[in-house]
């Protein structure tokens, strides 16, 4: 086997048709489990978002809970993928500049906004991904 080639158990694991589902599941859970959560306690999800000072904290809360619910929803049934993803990589870009504005901070707190705002950006980077994954197996079937 030559050092490029991939080895024959992960090409195996990738090729599992359950791999993209379970990889998509793990993408999309923190986001399914936070609207849930949310859901659960519309209170608590009303004071989160007047905690970081956005306008209408209601009416925010239920759109954040919309995007973590539907966003996911499409990703993980194949359908409409590039909206889930879009929903879900414009949603994270928002809150990473919106709750870990790091470029405001100082000592410690920079630090750990700074960590998590770049997290974000994988987070995006990882929506993209998905949407051109789907794109692609459109055309493929196409």
């Amino acid at each position: 086997m030559s050092p490029a080639r991939t080895p024959r158990f992960v090409e195996a694991i990738l090729g599992w048709r359950g791999t993209g589902f379970a990889a998509r599941l793990v993408l999309c859970g923190a986001y399914l489990l936070g609207g849930l959560v949310k859901l659960s306690d519309f209170p608590g999800a009303v004071a989160e978002q007047a905690h970081f000072g956005m306008p209408m904290p209601a009416l925010f809360a239920a759109l954040t809970i919309a995007v973590e619910l539907i966003g996911p929803a499409l990703i993980l049934s194949g359908r409409l993928v590039w909206l889930g993803a879009g929903m879900l990589g414009v949603f994270t870009g928002f809150a990473a500049i919106t709750a870990n504005a790091f470029w405001t901070m100082h000592g410690q707190d920079r630090f750990m906004a700074t960590n998590a705002f770049f997290e974000h950006l994988g987070l995006i980077g990882g929506f993209v991904l998905v949407a051109m994954l789907a794109l692609r197996a459109d055309r493929k079937a196409a």
